[in-house]
């Protein structure tokens, strides 16, 4: 799909390379930003993403989409600045909650995805990152445990207490609305 916009990054060319980043920015951003929870941090991520991406360019070999490649490329780097703060995983016990949603009528559905995505932010470090990575990125818990170099079991308890907190966050916050 983007087979020209590729071969003139592979040559250098500064135009290709901002269509593709202009193409692609605004949603890797938004990747390094659920993952470092800090804007500066999303944005130092995201430029070290590409210019890795440019570097390795010719590295693509066109198995996945462009897309794919560089989303793995920028999860890594906002990862690594996660790392560079001694961000510690907790191995925590097994244990499966269920985030139960309350039903929302139209006029509240942008209130409520507004008011999800605050109490996500919410969510301790190790948390958060499991918790996008899986739900909202789409890897399994066998990928996040080889990126962030945890057992699965650990993804998968730091998933299902990332579910029961923000459980929690939102049944404190409309408490507190009351």
């Amino acid at each position: 799909m983007h087979h020209d916009l590729i071969d003139g990054c592979i040559k250098g060319d500064e135009s290709a390379q901002f269509q593709l980043y202009k193409q692609y920015s605004k949603a890797m951003f938004n990747i390094c930003y659920r993952i470092t929870n800090n804007h500066n941090d999303a944005e130092d991520a995201l430029q070290e993403a590409f210019i890795n991406a440019f570097k390795h360019i010719q590295e693509f070999e066109g198995r996945s989409s462009i897309g794919a490649w560089l989303k793995r490329i920028v999860v890594n780097q906002a990862l690594n600045f996660v790392q560079k703060k001694k961000l510690e995983f907790t191995s925590l016990n097994d244990q499966h909650y269920l985030l139960v949603a309350d039903d929302a009528d139209e006029n509240n559905y942008v209130q409520d995805i507004e008011r999800v995505r605050n109490a996500i932010q919410k969510l301790p470090d190790g948390y958060r990152i499991v918790f996008s990575l899986y739900l909202l990125e789409g890897y399994d818990h066998v990928e996040i445990a080889e990126i962030l170099k945890i057992s699965e079991s650990t993804s998968k308890s730091q998933y299902n207490r990332a579910k029961k907190k923000l459980k929690e966050i939102l049944k404190e916050e409309v408490y507190h609305e009351r």
